[in-house]
């Protein structure tokens, strides 16, 4: 295994690795760990109890966090007509229709954080699915990226929006905020993002649905939550 180093050693000495951690304890402990020179992001990492190789198992969605999340995404619109001049005005960073995606196949073009797409665009979207897919990228009703709504949809990102995914492991892993939010910032974003992953249960989902739930800094240690009391 590297050598961690010394921040990280100092930290991880703050932490009883056999606890599991109330949340207010936990994200005072996860602010308090972070040392490093540069202002960290917080993330959640959730293990849950489905599995994601069945379609009815699949958890994702979108929330706005109150705080947002410490970075302004760079917003690509993929849309015709109307909706070109309505993304510009709800603060889009990029805006266009066949243009945008030639410009991704031919040149490799990859300048944004999140792409909304209007859905009479979808048939072309789904040219570049193969470049998107694989980086999550690509728009999705669920997340509310595929919506007519493009001023709604700009703003909601504008603000913090952020979206959670199931992974392989079965893990959704999602920043909610940065050291410097403090305490009370980063609780309620986690309160946020923690409703609504629960609320996103499936039906299909059986047992335990929160196995494990650890929050951590960039360069910091692994806090373990109490994920039975979460679920309550």
């Amino acid at each position: 295994m590297p050598k961690r180093g010394k921040n990280y050693q100092d930290s991880a000495k703050l932490i009883d690795k056999t606890k599991h951690y109330d949340v207010n304890e936990a994200i005072d402990l996860v602010v308090k760990t972070s040392k490093a020179k540069f202002d960290e992001t917080i993330e959640l990492s959730v293990r849950l109890g489905v599995d994601s190789r069945h379609a009815d198992q699949q958890v994702r969605g979108a929330v706005v966090l109150p705080h947002g999340t410490g970075k302004t995404k760079r917003v690509l619109v993929i849309a015709k007509g109307d909706k070109v001049a309505e993304a510009e005005a709800a603060g889009a960073d990029f805006v266009g229709g066949d243009e945008m995606v030639a410009r991704i196949q031919q040149e490799g073009w990859m300048d944004f954080d999140v792409v909304v797409a209007t859905p009479d665009m979808m048939g072309v979207v789904g040219r570049i699915g193969r470049i998107l897919g694989p980086k999550g990228l690509m728009p999705n009703p669920k997340s509310g990226t595929v919506t007519f709504d493009v001023t709604n949809a700009v703003k909601e990102i504008k603000a913090g929006k952020v979206e959670y995914r199931v992974d392989k492991q079965n893990i959704v892993h999602v920043p909610i905020g940065k050291a410097s939010f403090g305490t009370e910032k980063l609780k309620e974003n986690f309160d946020s993002l923690m409703s609504a992953v629960i609320k996103a249960k499936p039906a299909a989902a059986k047992g335990r649905y929160l196995r494990s739930v650890v929050i951590s800094s960039t360069m910091g240690p692994g806090i373990k939550l109490n994920a039975a009391k979460l679920a309550e």
